[in-house]
């Protein structure tokens, strides 16, 4: 499920119905809830039921999909206390991610980040969410790829598909997948060693769960009660 490598053997059957539901799962294009049935997943991808069980049980053990004992498998529907976990799981890392590369990061890898926010920003002003959600995790799978540790990016790729789901839920309508000047700010402060780099991970991702919890209403206390 990373990008495509053009010196890599074409993908498998099984692989291409993991690619393309990880992708669709990403850019929110299947629903939180979403039941995924084999004979239909085999009519769209044209393929034996043998290689969609096969892509489905690939899914779950990335934790991408749920596969529910006589119910089949299902695009999952995380909660507000998933977030938490989910965020705390992503700090770990990617502030991680952002310390190692501190200082280190060489110059095309920083070209391929700022094209990937010019990319980012272009979708978001045209509209397109799902380019936008897609160019963004591309964005932090970058920097987890750059980091050499390839253990780094299975975990991202895990957490990934349920930002998503999560932003999905309960990220007001209109909003941008991710706040983009942090992403223009996490590059620069790449570029210099110390521990920036990495309080400006956590910043940015703290942003980003925090835009799942619904505003206070601070005049609450002081409407009248509705009869």
């Amino acid at each position: 499920m990373s990008p495509d490598d053009p010196a890599a053997p074409p993908p498998t059957a099984t692989e291409r119905v993991c690619d393309t539901l990880y992708t669709d799962i990403l850019e929110r294009r299947l629903a939180p809830g979403t039941r995924l049935r084999e004979e239909e997943l085999a009519a769209r991808f044209a393929v034996s039921r043998t290689v969609i069980r096969q892509a489905l049980h690939r899914l779950a053990q990335d934790q991408v999909i749920t596969l529910h004992h006589n119910r089949g498998a299902q695009v999952p529907a995380p909660t507000r206390a998933d977030a938490a976990h989910v965020f705390d799981a992503r700090r770990v890392v990617e502030c991680e991610i952002a310390r190692r590369l501190a200082g280190r990061l060489q110059p095309e890898q920083r070209v391929q980040l700022e094209a990937l926010v010019e990319a980012e920003a272009r979708a978001d002003a045209a509209g397109d969410r799902s380019a936008a959600i897609r160019l963004s995790g591309d964005f932090h799978r970058a920097l987890a790829q750059m980091c050499g540790n390839p253990v780094f990016v299975r975990l991202l790729e895990g957490l990934l598909p349920t930002t998503s789901l999560l932003m999905a839920l309960y990220q007001p309508a209109g909003a941008s997948a991710c706040v983009l000047h942090r992403h223009v700010e996490l590059i620069s402060a790449l570029g210099r060693p110390g521990t920036g780099a990495a309080t400006e991970m956590r910043r940015h991702l703290q942003e980003i769960e925090q835009s799942l919890r619904p505003a206070r209403d601070v005049f609450k206390a002081y409407r009248a009660p509705t009869t």
